[in-house]
């Protein structure tokens, strides 16, 4: 994923496209953005002209949200985290259960995150 910085309007559109569209038309954070992430892959007109989140984009979100729940519990190790990214970085070990509820950062999971954060844009 070079150069695909995405901005916070992107990703709120990315996460409306993915809940669905209840009806034809979309709102103005998507349609602000609809062109740009079809140019990158990340969403697609079905043939019924509905825009549908393709696997990269499920990617991009799910990836977002990893980050995001890195920062969270940084501050709070109480944070609520979605089960399948908690999974996600306790396998890769950036993560750990505590004892009395929660989870805790790891040395791997805060140098990641520290890098994650040095590369993006001020």
């Amino acid at each position: 994923m070079k150069n695909e910085k995405l901005s916070t309007d992107e990703y709120n559109a990315l996460g409306l496209i993915r809940g669905g569209v209840a009806n034809d038309r979309v709102n103005a954070c998507v349609g602000r953005n609809a062109k740009r992430l079809a140019g990158l892959k990340m969403v697609a007109y079905a043939r019924n002209g509905r825009l549908d989140l393709t696997e990269k984009g499920q990617q991009v979100l799910f990836l977002r949200g990893c980050v995001e729940a890195l920062k969270a519990l940084t501050q709070d190790a109480a944070a609520p985290v979605a089960p399948d990214v908690a999974q996600f970085l306790m396998r890769k070990s950036h993560i750990a259960a505590r004892e009395e509820g929660g989870f805790e950062v790891t040395a791997k999971g805060q140098e990641s995150l520290a890098d994650i954060l040095a590369q993006e844009p001020r």
